[in-house]
């Protein structure tokens, strides 16, 4: 990346990508936006609408709409275009429409010299990001998606109502699929850096009434809550975005669990699953290998499995 301007490039403009717009510009993470929509009339009207806030940020963040050939240049482009899953499936029925997409999109950014870092919001993302990074040819550490970093917050959240305690003095990870098959890493899961199972054990009188699988049904569901009552999710994963964002641009080397192509971590190779991993500015420095319970490697090797059936359906 030689662009001395911090340079974010987002590919979508509906609800996600409008979203992520929005919350790069009242968090000051970059200087320029460029929005590339399919309807160039509807990128003109967010931009425009976006462009209205700089008088009442801390910084000005240039934001226009544009065509892919402004992605050559860029550091970082955001890929949001993409269908939201249907009430009743899964997100890995997009997979088709993604594959549409994201095949024809992706050529025509690296068609005008692209060499920054992808990071991927559309669904299904574990398996969008791994059709990123094949389209792309950048190494794997340059394709990144959001994975599970929004679920790990969700966790967070459901975690900091039940104790009572600041969502931000919870440390832990959703792992594996951004979908059906994620499951909490609750032997990595610590409040105010004390193991949750221990605060569970110590204290059955005040606490004996969490369950576990429940609270994991709490999180796995809680985006599909969010769909049946507005249609939409786009608040928290803008935000998720954001911080990925924010990590790579500041070099902040931040912990987040991302869609990362693993190559033997784990012991898993050539598939995409939600893990933590260290961002930097050239994307992800290091993967955090947690060492897992016998159980929780059982399941994230059950959602790798989820994951490499859906890509061979489309050859992948």
């Amino acid at each position: 990346m030689t662009s001395k301007t911090r340079k974010v490039a987002i590919v979508g403009v509906g609800f996600v990508g409008a979203s992520c717009a929005y919350s790069l510009i009242n968090q000051s993470v970059c200087d320029e936006i460029v929005l590339i929509g399919r309807t160039p009339d509807r990128a003109k009207a967010q931009a425009l609408d976006l462009s209205h806030c700089m008088d009442f940020t801390y910084t000005r963040t240039k934001i226009r709409a544009g065509t892919y050939s402004d992605c050559g240049d860029a550091d970082i482009v955001i890929l949001c275009a993409g269908a939201n899953p249907i009430p009743g499936g899964t997100r890995l029925d997009l997979l088709d429409s993604s594959y549409s997409i994201y095949k024809s999109i992706i050529p025509s950014i690296m068609g005008h010299g692209f060499d920054g870092i992808f990071v991927a919001a559309a669904n299904p993302v574990d398996i969008v990001t791994y059709m990123v990074w094949k389209l792309s040819g950048l190494p794997r550490s340059r394709v990144i998606g959001t994975g599970t970093s929004i679920d790990s917050s969700r966790l967070k959240t459901l975690l900091s109502e039940s104790l009572p305690v600041d969502p931000r003095s919870v440390n832990g990870y959703v792992l594996g699929e951004h979908g059906e098959s994620q499951f909490p890493a609750w032997s990595h899961v610590t409040i105010g850096g004390k193991p949750f199972l221990d605060i569970l054990a110590q204290h059955p009188q005040r606490f004996g009434h969490l369950k576990l699988d429940e609270i994991a049904d709490k999180t796995r569901n809680a985006g599909w809550e969010i769909l049946q009552g507005k249609g939409s999710t786009h608040y928290g994963i803008a935000n998720a975005i954001a911080a990925i964002v924010r990590s790579i641009l500041n070099d902040d080397y931040k912990v987040i669990a991302v869609s990362a192509i693993l190559d033997g971590e784990y012991g898993m190779s050539d598939v995409c699953l939600g893990v933590p991993a260290i961002l930097t500015r050239l994307g992800i420095a290091e993967f955090v290998e947690l060492n897992l319970s016998v159980k929780e490697q059982q399941q994230l090797a059950y959602s790798g499995s989820v994951i490499r059936k859906a890509m061979d359906a489309v050859n992948l």
